[in-house]
């Protein structure tokens, strides 16, 4: 039989990658095809994703794969919580909205008003964050309702990608498990908060199981591009939920840090946690493959690194990523503290003066230089890891041995390094392309060519070189959590 071949769309908050993937029965081995930016566009006072532009690029992938000798099957996940809306006809009624667009601001809080935290949380599990696809939908019914009036479906982002390859209209778990509309529970759109929130049910398409078939490429897809029908797989829409299914561990119990853009903490459940402590503590039950649950924290990650060095671009300093770990490095350690979760660091802008105003307000050393601001995010990435490892063991009542970092943060040595220290255990490294692994090894399992989960962990292992990072100065780390913990209450 010959060797499968899969090919797997991977798409961030800034880039995307087509990845084709193969398996020769003991490693998968990813071969990069295409690489493009993923640019939002500010129209008026909306940021808009150019899904459009997405979309061509999609093409582009699938046609470099067609000439690399072929694949068959496609998987697509993306970030979570937007969405586009189609029309009865199949027709996108607008450009999806960014999360980073400030209409949703307060409308969390305003939510409450309809149904009570309390029971909005022991339904959905979700961490309330006003860029949940819940209170995008509010926004939209506030103000533009004649677009919700006129939307058959929401689709988010992957079943979108999903939808404009194949035609079938579908929300797979994982990535409909981020919109907080979901009951966690059972798995299916929760009426209860549907109703208080005035969402009508009949824009939400059925759930299926991650892994599902989500259709075959269309005819118009087939004949533009010259390539044969194959299936597109519902992989785990949501590319923390592909990255939670590529950690490299044969343990039942393990933590990871799905560390991009942004940082997830968690570990994976058979059943949510939904306990008053969950909800005091704002952890978020999301669906993983197998329809497992994964516990989790979202902290904002190298999200603030990545637009610091921007911000110094634009100010006309072009420093590598190097440079800055290098600048980090020299600066004075444990001077400043900063809660990367603060809501000031979540817009695009200028992040280092945000980090300074912080400072200030919260009467700390102010830094200046671009390692003494460097110095400050890092070790307070690495403290506020901390502070969700002893959150995510307060719910589950379990103790971890070690923390999986995976995703494009193993890169980063020394926030592997600082992370191991303030967390008071190894942490290993790897693999950086966690997503891409995790979407090949779901159409893999789909395909039955790998057996299950377990299987594809222990393939995944093998597949990569995997670094460790022992704790070191656990005790100078210990007294600056403590200082931590009273700036970020």
């Amino acid at each position: 039989m010959s060797e499968k071949r899969v090919l797997a769309f991977d798409f961030g908050a800034s880039g995307g990658r087509a990845m084709l993937c193969s398996y020769d029965g003991e490693k998968i081995t990813l071969k990069e095809l295409h690489r493009f930016e993923n640019n939002p566009v500010m129209v008026g006072k909306t940021f808009y994703w150019d899904i459009l532009r997405l979309l061509h690029e999609v093409k582009q992938g699938i046609i470099k794969a067609k000439n690399d000798g072929g694949f068959d099957s496609i998987g697509v996940d993306t970030w979570g919580v937007d969405f586009g809306l189609i029309d009865k006809d199949g027709r996108l009624l607008d450009n999806p909205v960014h999360y980073r667009d400030r209409r949703t601001d307060g409308l969390a809080e305003k939510s409450f008003s309809y149904i009570s935290r309390e029971q909005f949380y022991k339904i959905t599990g979700i961490q309330f964050m006003d860029i949940n696809t819940v209170f995008q939908l509010m926004a939209v019914k506030r103000d533009r309702p004649d677009l919700l009036k006129r939307a058959d479906k929401l689709l988010l982002i992957p079943d979108l990608f999903n939808f404009l390859l194949t035609g079938e209209v579908h929300a797979e778990y994982s990535i409909a498990s981020t919109t907080q509309m979901m009951n966690a529970t059972n798995g299916i759109w929760s009426d209860t908060v549907l109703k208080a929130l005035g969402i009508p049910r009949k824009i939400l398409p059925d759930i299926i199981p991650s892994g599902s078939p989500a259709g075959m490429l269309s005819d118009d897809i087939c004949e533009e591009l010259d390539v044969p029908k194959v299936p597109v797989f519902a992989v785990c829409g949501h590319d923390t939920q592909c990255a939670a299914a590529a950690v490299p561990t044969e343990e039942d119990d393990f933590i990871f840090i799905s560390c991009g853009t942004w940082s997830l903490f968690g570990t994976e459940l058979d059943e949510p946690v939904l306990t008053e402590k969950s909800a005091e503590l704002s952890v978020s039950n999301e669906g993983g493959y197998g329809g497992k649950t994964t516990l989790l924290k979202n902290i904002i990650g190298l999200w603030l690194i990545q637009e610091s060095r921007r911000q110094w671009i634009r100010e006309g300093s072009e420093y590598s990523y190097a440079d800055l770990e290098r600048l980090a490095l020299e600066a004075e350690p444990m001077v400043s503290f900063i809660d990367p979760d603060a809501p000031e660091f979540t817009p695009q802008g200028n992040i280092p003066e945000r980090v300074r105003e912080f400072c200030r307000r919260t009467n700390q050393p102010v830094p200046e230089t671009v390692g003494e601001v460097m110095r400050c995010i890092y070790q307070s990435l690495a403290l506020k890891y901390r502070q969700a490892f002893d959150e995510i063991k307060a719910c589950t009542g379990r103790e971890y041995r070690s923390i999986h970092l995976i995703g494009g943060g193993t890169k980063d040595g020394l926030l592997c390094r600082m992370t191991a220290s303030a967390c008071d255990c190894t942490v290993y490294a790897g693999p950086a392309e966690a997503t891409v692994f995790g979407n090949a090894a779901i159409q893999f399992i789909s395909h039955g060519e790998i057996s299950d989960i377990k299987s594809a962990r222990r393939i995944i292992a093998a597949s990569n070189e995997i670094k460790s990072y022992s704790p070191e100065n656990t005790e100078e780390w210990q007294v600056a959590f403590e200082v931590f913990k009273n700036i970020v209450k």
